[in-house]
């Protein structure tokens, strides 16, 4: 979608009345030969953000509405009217074509799944002295500002999430929402740092996958994805992060002062329904959240989809934003996959050591129902023979499926008295990547299947065996050598191999689109926060309260704990002014000032490092301290005047964007995108498309792609100055394939002003490739505003 990468039932005449204005959304299911299927249903209306009335339509149903009652009944679950309308969990004994010809139905969409997009980054990204002093200090910043969270719920007893008496918190009237009370404790959710905690399960329930001994009937969070996404954001700061016994430094989330809002729509085992996201998503709208955070994403669209920005989980975050609400989503972990040596924590010995394979001192290899090659039994292995030697395991598909753990290993090594332990990947399929786990004693992974053969290979020429097979003697030998400490190398940051990468498509014939994917790059590799000790798809910290795990989910909860310090500072810009700042002043050079590089693999399948281009990091890595002052902002409103609200600038540097703006525009773009049908948008935003920005480029985003480029085309942008009075000179520079030129070379703008640039692209070669670049705007009083070009160029 273009956001940053995220029924009405009988009552009175006068309730009828209102409700006939709004769009609602229907969940229902649909019972096939015996199998239980969720479905989306979007009726007649207009969603209750847009409506001005004055009377009230947040309302439960509670009784049983019968359209066409010889073949459909409702039973109405939970009915919350907000953004696309109203999302209801029903139950229908009837098939899902007869609803779609019911007078007032406009779509009806099968439920489809979603699945979560699995700390030193408050100080890599200079927060601690270049971001948190601007607002008062960390205990000050994101101050009132309610970050809100779609995800697996919350462990609210972890310290990151405290309300502290030394700086408690106050009452916030403006949000809304609502605090489930804990079932066995009954002890609210919330504490004050914590002002919201809902859960959502009604698709999942009438689909028959929840399951609430483990699921929790709760926000109560039973995976730890969830309490990991929201101490990234607005966690404590200063909590100290122990695992294993070990102490590993002090965690913060980005605005440790902000409010947390939790909406429990994904669980431990199956993930979640769109469903009860979509129903998440418009509560959290209606109570009042400034950021929503969704580190979750389709695990495909629905079948019925025609394009990839027009479904109703889109549909629905771009009524968020219509709400004023800033949406940062995980891009995906659907990126090339990282195969590399990863190292534990190592003492400072130096020593010669000898390998010892596990599957040479089995006790009794005739009781062992299963391999004991991946050490993950202790009691089947001779202590004698391993104890002060290093101990060889291989990583089975045990580790995949969660059977066996790298924390395991350690612990049967330990027992075993070994020195050490090495793990070796001999099979691994495309895809798998491997993150550090911290140990507490010597261990490496060789994660490089090559790699494990030659040491394989060296252990078997090394060990001398008799006739039957059984090892006389070991002597392979391995060296253990300095421990490794986590530095922040200058060759930081670098786009990890599981992030999902550009160009954006814009339908199912995989036709690129004319808007650049993803938005912006932020810390997602190896990032310690909390975690549940629920939770047990992290093998490796079971019954932990910190783990390092990596994903665009880790990335996401940054941008949100940073948009909620620039909404702290900026409390009127709008969603499309926030992601303006945060694109324009990122960083496309790393910490040593080179490019920034890109982890794929080649044809060999060996992981190799690449300059990235705007399809690995958008417009380039978060910079905090910029985003707080951009100079400059592209705010979609700038294409079309709002019909509610005009630009009005209360003080000198206060600048009040109206949210319609942005809806317009993005609307503007839909109407415009090739292939869109109008009959389903109006469906989905109860808006006919009365107008187009006449070609999707034109929509006034901090950045340009022109997916089919023929001959010259010129591009029209508008920045508003958000700042003190500046002038800006203006250039460009593009790969030699396409020219690029800008005009007018400089411009002046008074404070709240705003003013109008062009870039006209022309084929000078054709390559079948992209070409890259960008426009540089460069301000008299040091603001520097960039925003990347892409475009392909084509002879027709």
């Amino acid at each position: 979608m273009m956001l940053f990468t995220v029924v009405g039932g009988h009552g009175s005449l006068e309730m009828r009345t209102v409700e006939r204005m709004f769009t609602s959304i229907i969940l229902f299911l649909l019972l096939v030969i015996g199998k239980a299927e969720i479905y989306i249903v979007m009726v007649e209306g207009e969603p209750i953000t847009s409506y001005r009335g004055g009377v009230s339509v947040i309302w439960l149903h509670h009784t049983l509405v019968t359209l066409n009652s010889s073949m459909i009944l409702f039973l109405k679950r939970y009915s919350i009217k907000e953004l696309t309308r109203n999302s209801t969990v029903t139950s229908i004994l009837s098939m899902a074509d007869t609803l779609r010809r019911a007078p007032g139905v406009k779509s009806v969409d099968k439920d489809w799944k979603v699945r979560k997009l699995t700390t030193h980054t408050p100080q890599f990204l200079g927060l601690p002295t270049g971001v948190w002093p601007t607002g008062g200090g960390f205990d000050r910043a994101g101050e009132d500002i309610v970050i809100g969270f779609v995800d697996s719920g919350i462990f609210p007893h972890h310290p990151s999430f405290a309300n502290h008496n030394s700086e408690p918190y106050g009452p916030l009237p403006k949000y809304r929402g609502k605090c489930e009370v804990d079932s066995d404790t009954k002890r609210s959710f919330c504490n004050g740092k914590i002002v919201g905690a809902q859960h959502f399960a009604e698709a999942a329930i009438a689909a028959g996958a929840f399951n609430p001994s483990v699921d929790f009937a709760s926000p109560m969070d039973g995976d730890g994805h969830g309490s990991h996404t929201a101490a990234i954001a607005a966690g404590n700061n200063g909590i100290p992060v122990r695992v294993h016994g070990y102490e590993f430094g002090k965690a913060s989330g980005m605005a440790p002062r902000a409010r947390i809002a939790v909406y429990k729509a994904l669980y431990r085992l199956f993930g979640g329904f769109v469903a009860d996201v979509v129903a998440a998503i418009e509560q959290a709208v209606h109570d009042g959240v400034d950021i929503l955070n969704l580190s979750v994403g389709p695990n495909s669209p629905p079948a019925t989809t025609r394009t990839t920005f027009l479904n109703p989980f889109d549909a629905t975050l771009l009524s968020a934003v219509k709400a004023g609400v800033f949406v940062a989503q995980a891009a995906g972990n659907g990126g090339p996959f990282t195969k590399s040596l990863v190292s534990y924590t190592a003492t400072s010995l130096n020593q010669k050591y000898t390998l010892v394979a596990a599957n040479d001192v089995v006790l009794d290899s005739s009781v062992m129902k299963f391999s004991p090659t991946d050490c993950q039994r202790p009691e089947v292995l001779n202590k004698n023979m391993v104890k002060g030697n290093i101990l060889l395991c291989g990583y089975s598909f045990n580790f995949v499926i969660g059977m066996a753990s790298v924390k395991k290993v350690a612990e049967t090594a330990r027992s075993l008295g070994a020195i050490g332990f090495v793990l070796a990947v001999e099979y691994v399929s495309a895809g798998t990547k491997f993150d550090p786990v911290p140990t507490g004693m010597p261990g490496i992974l060789i994660t490089d299947v090559s790699k494990s053969k030659e040491l394989i290979d060296y252990y078997k020429a090394s060990t001398s065996r008799d006739w039957t097979g059984r090892v006389k003697s070991f002597k392979a030998t391995g060296i253990i050598g300095e421990g490794l400490e986590p530095i922040l190398h200058k060759s930081a940051p670098i786009v990890a191999l599981f992030s999902a990468r550009g160009p954006n498509i814009k339908d199912y014939s995989f036709r690129d689109a004319d808007l650049l994917k993803p938005d912006i790059l932020a810390p997602g590799a190896l990032i310690w926060a909390s975690w549940s000790p629920n939770g047990t798809d992290e093998v490796n910290y079971l019954g932990e309260n910190f783990a390092m795990i990596s994903g665009t989910s880790m990335a996401a909860p940054h941008i949100s704990g940073i948009a909620a310090l620039i909404k702290q500072k900026h409390p009127r810009w709008s969603p499309a002014a926030i992601k303006s700042a945060l694109m324009t002043t990122s960083n496309t050079l790393d910490r040593a000032e080179k490019p920034i590089l890109a982890e794929q693999y080649s044809g060999s399948e060996t992981l190799m490092f690449v300059p990235a281009t705007p399809f690995d990091y958008g417009s380039g890595h978060v910079n905090p301290r910029a985003a707080l002052d951009p100079g400059l902002i592209f705010d979609a409103g700038a294409t079309f005047p709002c019909r509610l609200h005009t630009y009005i600038f209360k003080s000198l540097f206060s600048y009040n964007s109206g949210n319609c703006t942005s809806y317009e525009d993005y609307l503007g773009f839909l109407c415009t995108t090739p292939g869109i049908n109008y009959h389903e948008l109006l469906n989905f935003t109860h808006r006919p498309c009365n107008y187009t920005i006449g070609h999707p480029y034109n929509l006034n985003s901090p950045s340009i792609t022109v997916s089919h480029l023929v001959r010259t085309q010129t591009i029209s942008r508008t920045v508003t100055n958000v700042n003190e009075e500046e002038t800006y000179t203006i250039t460009a520079r593009m790969a030699p394939a396409i020219a690029i030129e800008t005009s007018p070379p400089a411009m002046t703008l008074r404070p709240g002003a705003s003013h109008r640039f062009t870039v006209t692209l022309t084929v000078q070669s054709l390559t079948g490739t992209y070409s890259f670049g960008e426009v540089l705007l460069k301000g008299s009083r040091r603001h520097k505003v960039r925003i990347p070009v892409v475009a392909m160029g084509y002879d027709r």
